[in-house]
């Protein structure tokens, strides 16, 4: 995306968000636009202040992250949201994905990779961190199943033949840029495919076409 990224900060704990402000402060192209210390608190913020990515805990009083992740992804509009939290368990991630959140690092990632994820998902990509592929993967195998694999197929048949091979390069872990520079298309182009496959598959992110992907078994 163009232009000044503005992020909302959304953690119960004061010290980690004015950790995460004062790191960020020191980037020309992103801006902290607000804090909030819960979900609810969270959502009401996004509507007042629209920013393009939201950091988001997990474990919070009033509306935890998972919730608030959820809520915000059923607005017409929605930000981006990173899930960051000190737990790195599978049900976690998964449910995290599930709520449409574009990205999960945890809390002791290194500051760099924070600052690359906002712009990552700022971007319209998927922002995850190994060991959250890692748990996510290790669901998708030990839950695979023929019916699983079925349905998975069924849904990728309204997709035409650009979109599936553009589906298999999301599911293969692939950014926009590099899907652009693999199938020969312009950027733009690759953006308004990932955006009718979100609508086509009824997914809130490119990481839930990725798991419809694997679950066809076609990466």
């Amino acid at each position: 995306m163009d232009g000044v990224i503005r992020v909302l900060l959304v953690d119960d704990d004061p010290l980690v968000r004015s950790a995460l402000a004062l790191m960020l402060g020191g980037q020309s192209d992103i801006e902290v636009v607000g804090e909030a210390p819960n979900g609810q608190d969270g959502v009401a913020l996004v509507g007042e202040l629209e920013p393009d990515v939201v950091l988001m805990d997990i474990r919070m009083p009033e509306m935890d992250g998972l919730e608030a992740t959820q809520v915000l992804h059923q607005r017409p509009a929605p930000p981006a949201v990173v899930v960051l939290t000190t737990f790195d368990a599978d049900d976690h991630v998964v449910r995290a994905v599930a709520a449409g959140a574009d990205g999960f690092l945890l809390k002791d990632t290194p500051p760099g990779d924070i600052v690359h994820a906002i712009r990552t998902v700022a971007a319209g990509d998927a922002m995850l961190s190994p060991s959250a592929t890692r748990s996510i993967l290790a669901r998708l195998r030990s839950s695979t199943s023929t019916d699983r694999s079925s349905v998975a197929a069924d849904r990728l048949t309204v997709l035409t033949e650009r979109e599936l091979e553009v589906a298999v390069c999301v599911g293969r872990g692939l950014s926009n840029s590099e899907i652009a520079s693999e199938l020969y298309l312009s950027v733009p182009t690759v953006k308004s495919h990932v955006s009718r496959l979100l609508t086509k598959l009824d997914s809130t992110n490119r990481v839930q076409v990725a798991m419809v992907v694997h679950d066809a078994g076609l990466v």
